[in-house]
């Protein structure tokens, strides 16, 4: 049974009218915050990951420096995929790099299917140490998260980022049975990847398809929405008090296809005002809460631009089964100034107009 000794985001996953929506943002630890820097600025990317005390301490620093209702664990979406024998790095101005990308058919049997616990055990115990850190204040919720398996073999065909994913979408035009089978292998490990993640305390997680609007919307019937649907059932069958959230990047002209995964929350993007996506989701996942959608660029306007760009976020997305959010993740350039006056005006938001009794 829900109650009001859950945190304030669980609660709004659940469809609750609150006084006031829960603010986290995508991304809310990273590079626009001199603490990370000072961090990172000592080890590798992929190495502060493994890291538990560094990761923990990332994790919680955009809490303690501007009081966000949530703390996502620092990590990456493409640990899984290391896991499974891919060999990973992180380069300055390249992003991940996979060095010996999946260029054939022969190569998946080359995967291996890890245990999660001994390949990623360094994940569960990240959350483990948060949920203890967390444990005074019962109002913040600790969020997990995975990528989703469409976006995690974007990254394991092409070798890192793309511009035309020319290799990912010639596997889906002509060796579909192939991409296919990887889609299935990579839904198995998010699957027991998250399992460990809300066993270790995550109070909800995130399944990012960051790729996911990639395709037509027959593509993603075929090719993505039946994975994301698989991972999604799982979690709410085998863990129905923790809210599962999925994210489609660039995903506005899939909002029906993908609502149709009934996830607990639906993360969206800044291309459609939230009142027209609970509109248009209505009939088709009425109980979804909604999270988003201000652009992340905007986090970097003027403070009055930005408070206009804010209140008209609040106002779309109502205080019922909702959670502020930007659109994908916090940039680099982001003033840091500006996260704390987003969060505060969200938090004002609770207070009654002018006149109201």
């Amino acid at each position: 049974m829900v109650t009001q000794q859950q945190p304030r985001l669980i609660r709004a996953c659940r469809g609750e009218t609150l006084d006031r929506p829960p603010v986290w943002f995508m991304r809310q630890a990273g590079r626009y915050m001199s603490e990370y820097q000072a961090i990172r600025g000592k080890t590798t990317f992929l190495d502060l990951c493994k890291n538990v005390d560094q990761a923990v301490e990332v994790s919680l620093q955009p809490w303690k420096a501007f009081g966000v209702d949530a703390v996502i664990m620092f990590s990456d979406i493409l640990i899984p995929p290391e896991a499974m024998g891919m060999s990973l790095e992180f380069t300055e101005g390249k992003g991940p790099v996979f060095h010996q990308p999946l260029r054939s058919v022969a190569q998946l049997d080359d995967l291996v299917m890890p245990d999660v616990e001994q390949s990623m055990g360094f994940v569960a115990q990240i959350l483990k140490t948060l949920r203890q850190e967390l444990s005074s204040s019962t109002d913040t919720g600790l969020i997990g998260f995975s990528g989703a398996p469409w976006t995690l073999a974007s990254y394991m065909i092409e070798g890192g980022t793309s511009r035309n994913f020319m290799f990912l979408k010639q596997w889906m035009y002509n060796q579909p049975d192939a991409l296919h089978r990887l889609l299935g292998m990579l839904t198995t490990v998010v699957q027991q990847y998250l399992a460990m993640q809300i066993e270790a305390g995550a109070q909800m997680v995130q399944l990012f398809d960051t790729w996911g609007g990639l395709l037509d919307e027959e593509g993603y019937k075929t090719f993505i929405r039946p994975y994301e649907q698989q991972i999604i059932e799982y979690v709410q069958s085998n863990y129905p008090d923790t809210p599962i959230t999925l994210y489609v990047g660039g995903g506005s002209h899939l909002l029906e296809a993908s609502a149709e995964t009934r996830p607990t929350v639906m993360s969206v993007d800044w291309r459609l005002p939230l009142d027209e996506v609970r509109r248009r989701i209505a009939s088709i996942a009425p109980d979804t809460a909604l999270q988003g959608n201000l652009d992340p660029v905007a986090m970097t306007a003027d403070a009055t631009v930005l408070e206009g760009l804010v209140k008209a976020t609040l106002a779309a997305g109502g205080k019922t089964g909702y959670i502020f959010n930007v659109g994908h993740g916090l940039i680099p350039q982001t003033p840091r100034e500006n996260v704390q006056h987003v969060v505060d005006w969200v938090k004002a938001s609770s207070a009654k107009p002018v006149g109201v009794v």
